[in-house]
């Protein structure tokens, strides 16, 4: 059996019909269905063990926080799941969730002229400059380089930064065949950080272009994806925003290779199930998109927030209410749920992962004061809900923890019959899954395929990559949870987060300062097993996975970081994408550019 049909030729297909809206509701109901039967089966187990001895006001607290607390990874696992099953079942998974991508063709000529828009805040300039000299050099190979232009957006102001851009645009110019294809401009404000920075730019220059693409300091692109997605663009007019499936880059740090190993497998199972519940209200995640001008000028003006606090003034997590903001106004927001040529690098060390994470649920809090705004679509206010509950489970999972010990200082009532312990040991085991369960599943995908599976390096390559990154999961899982909620706690009394540059290079994270950035994730866990040890010794062995991360977060955080690691892992080949089994060719002109310029 399969879903839909081969589209191996690329040519362009004039009879696609897109989904109805009773279709679309049938997908939508399809997804709520998993969760809500999913939701129920774990209530029922949680309710059934915390039942013996009887109900007490601490245990209905625990329960009623149990909903929440599951309700983000739940909804993770049936996008996953219904993406399993496409991927499983459909010859051309991409195009039989967004039928827009059949509209358009690999000889399709461009027509449309594209901006390159990369705004920078004081980045590694060398690097930069390497990337973007990479996609130009890409996009002149396809002989359609005269299409488009790059344009540097500078937010920096400190002078070295500065000019060393300036320096490096003037010698990008005097070596390209086409300098005046190459800009470069530096606001002397940053005025709503980056979305302010795209906004400025798309107003001043959208009679010039009619799309743009969005790419952040770390983004690079082959000309091909570039390509694929101006036809795309072209072949439907009323597709406001196509967002790419973003991939992480081969790295030889153990941090960054362990962490998109695992995302690589489960963004693919996720990101085309939820495509295809979506349909044309996907989301848009800042970068590594295509975006018509006109239309985000005219309509995805993002508000002032009202207060002073870190959850007022300008939006910072701008990508989410744009999507919403584009769709609301009638135009199509879409995304490509296949993994060509769209790479990313992604954070080295776990204080870095930290620190982009919290800015992350800083910028998804403000959604408080947005969800309500006049002018979106019930799809889009949803959009905007599920940013605010994916960081809801940590304070709550902390709350539960504490209540969960609270039980054992109560009484309790007889219980005639026996604990339920199978109840307990499967509630565990199924709340695992759940939460490992898209990278599960995108590794038994690839397992599945044979072509996929010689990729990675053959099954046993893969399943010891699998493991790998399960167990780097549960060791940095509880540490993040644990930052989540202060974090949280921190926003409440007034206290915000830095955004400048991320620190994208690999360097070693000092003992002390690990151990200065990870003090609260220790003395959690060291109250935490104190009291384990006085309140329930028979669960310890049950929270050692939680204990492990908290009490072995300072070295974790050290030896991931350090470069022997990564030397060692990336001789073993442990967690190594197929880019490094078959080197793509756009990555390797990528090594040499950045080789070049230091």
């Amino acid at each position: 059996m399969t879903l839909g049909t081969a589209s191996a030729d690329t040519t362009p297909d004039a009879t696609i019909v897109m989904p109805s809206p009773a279709e679309l509701a049938f997908r939508r109901a399809v997804f709520g269905g998993i969760i809500v039967l999913t939701m129920a089966g774990l209530v029922w187990a949680m309710a059934t063990v915390l039942s013996h001895g009887g109900w007490n006001p601490v245990k209905a607290v625990i329960l009623v926080g149990f909903v929440p607390s599951m309700m983000f990874p739940v909804m993770s696992f049936a996008n996953a799941l219904i993406g399993f099953v496409i991927l499983r079942l459909a010859r051309d998974p991409a195009g039989y969730v967004n039928p827009a991508l059949r509209l358009a063709g690999n000889a399709d000529p461009v027509t449309y002229r594209t901006a390159l828009a990369v705004p920078i805040r004081h980045e590694n300039v060398p690097r930069v400059f390497a990337r973007i000299e990479g996609m130009l050099e890409s996009l002149a190979a396809t002989g359609c380089g005269d299409r488009f232009d790059v344009h540097v957006l500078s937010d920096s102001s400190r002078p070295d930064v500065v000019a060393a851009e300036e320096a490096a645009v003037a010698d990008l110019r005097a070596r390209w065949p086409r300098p005046d294809a190459i800009h470069y401009r530096r606001r002397t404000d940053n005025t709503g950080y980056k979305a302010g920075n795209i906004r400025e730019f798309g107003e001043r220059v959208r009679d010039d272009y009619e799309l743009m693409v969005t790419l952040d300091a770390d983004s690079y692109m082959s000309g091909a994806a570039l390509l694929r997605l101006v036809r795309v663009m072209q072949a439907n007019p009323r597709l406001g925003i196509l967002q790419t499936l973003t991939m992480g880059r081969p790295s030889r740090n153990s941090f960054a290779r362990i962490f998109q190993f695992g995302m690589r497998h489960g963004m693919r199972t996720h990101t085309v199930g939820m495509t295809w519940w979506q349909g044309d209200c996907g989301p848009y995640w800042g970068h590594n998109a295509a975006i018509r001008i006109g239309p985000f000028v005219d309509h995805c003006q993002l508000p002032i927030l009202r207060g002073t606090g870190p959850l007022g003034g300008q939006v910072l997590s701008h990508d989410q209410v744009e999507a919403a903001q584009m769709r609301g106004a009638g135009w199509e927001v879409r995304v490509i749920a296949d993994e060509f040529d769209s790479w990313e690098e992604n954070p080295t060390s776990l204080p870095e992962f930290m620190r982009r994470d919290l800015r992350w649920c800083q910028g998804n809090m403000q959604y408080w004061s947005i969800v309500g705004m006049d002018g979106l679509r019930p799809m889009g206010r949803w959009q905007l809900i599920q940013a605010i509950i994916m960081y809801f489970g940590s304070p709550l999972w902390v709350i539960m923890t504490a209540l969960f010990l609270s039980l054992s200082l109560l009484p309790s009532q007889p219980e005639p019959g026996p604990y339920p312990a199978a109840v307990g040991i499967g509630l565990f085991a199924v709340s695992t899954l759940i939460l490992l369960g898209p990278r599960i599943l995108g590794v038994i995908d690839t397992l599945l395929n044979a072509e996929a599976r010689a990729r990675y390096g053959g099954g046993p390559r893969l399943v010891v990559g699998w493991f790998t990154d399960a167990v780097f999961s549960y060791m940095s899982g509880p540490v993040m949870i644990v930052a989540q909620c202060i974090f949280m706690l921190g926003l409440l009394a007034g206290r915000s987060i830095s955004w400048d540059a991320q620190a994208r290079e690999a360097h070693t994270v000092p003992w002390l300062e690990a151990a200065r950035g990870l003090w609260p994730q220790m003395a959690f866990g060291t109250a935490f097993l104190a009291a384990l040890a006085f309140i329930a010794p028979t669960a310890i062995p049950w929270a050692a996975p939680t204990l492990a991360s908290l009490l072995l977060g300072v070295p974790f955080t050290v030896w991931t970081s350090t470069a022997w690691l990564g030397e060692v892992v990336t001789r073993m080949g442990l967690c190594a994408l197929p880019e490094e089994h078959v080197p793509h060719p756009d990555l390797v002109r990528l090594e040499r550019l950045l080789a070049a310029r230091g």
